[in-house]
């Protein structure tokens, strides 16, 4: 089973893309973030068309989250987290899919930092690692993908000087980010390649698709049910290059068959 995580930046400009991928790709599962789709215009003939099932989480403009699944309807578990009634933002949607538990995580920038959106950030991220400890004890193969913001290691970017103040580098961040994977979670991508330099999201500034000056934001943590099938992981990266692309590359781990 291939699960793919994929911040689309904009399902509509994308859909294009999208589709292309899905075509030449078949993933099995795909996790989608920033669709910038209100539910009623998310494009769901088109990817029934191709051969989807989906569930989405939208909000108009920005933000948005959604699990398609080749062949059959993923079953909604929850949308959003618990801890704040006052957020509004669509970004984590929680879905079975074939006997594992995925859910599609759109985290917080966090910047400029410091200041409010940096603290929503840290916050998220808290109540992110409580429902994560709650999934945990389901004992089952759960996959948490998505863009998560955050630059674990800093041989995950391009440049630590050039990233040093940004929200997606600072220690709080990281702390949050290990605390999480220290629940008992398997980064697919840095257990493949451990020793860094894979990058999952490019700007769109400076040419830094074309300087390869990235860095490594989108992951999946695998439960230890999902690690034990853990074949393989890695980006597509070729779908950055294409013709009004995302920003971010299609990133995956393959599970073996129970």
């Amino acid at each position: 089973m291939k699960i793919v995580s994929y911040n689309v930046n904009g399902i509509k400009a994308r859909l294009p893309r999208l589709l292309e991928y899905l075509g030449e790709q078949a993933p099995d599962v795909v996790c989608l973030q920033e669709l910038k789709s209100s539910d009623e215009t998310f494009p769901e003939a088109e990817i029934r068309a191709a051969g989807y099932g989906a569930v989405w989480h939208g909000q108009k403009a920005f933000n948005g989250v959604a699990v398609l699944a080749r062949g059959i309807d993923p079953v909604e578990r929850q949308r959003g987290l618990e801890g704040e009634t006052e957020d509004d933002h669509s970004r984590y949607l929680e879905a079975d899919v074939d006997g594992i538990v995925v859910a599609s995580i759109y985290l917080p920038n966090g910047n400029p930092q410091p200041g409010p959106k940096f603290d929503y950030k840290l916050r998220w991220i808290e109540r992110l690692a409580a429902r994560a400890r709650a999934l945990l004890g389901e004992e089952r193969p759960v996959v948490l993908a998505g863009d998560y913001n955050v630059i674990p290691n800093d041989d995950d970017t391009y440049s630590v000087p050039a990233m040093q103040d940004d929200a997606l580098m600072q220690p709080a961040s990281r702390a949050g980010f290990r605390g999480l994977v220290a629940q008992g979670w398997t980064d697919a991508l840095r257990t493949r390649h451990p020793f860094g330099g894979v990058w999952t999201f490019w700007d769109y500034q400076a040419g830094a698709w074309q300087r390869d000056a990235g860095f490594r934001i989108d992951h999946l943590l695998l439960s230890p049910q999902a690690a034990d099938r853990l074949a393989d992981a890695g980006v597509d990266k070729a779908y950055r290059g294409r013709e009004k692309a995302s920003d971010h590359a299609p990133t995956w781990a393959v599970l073996r068959g129970q």
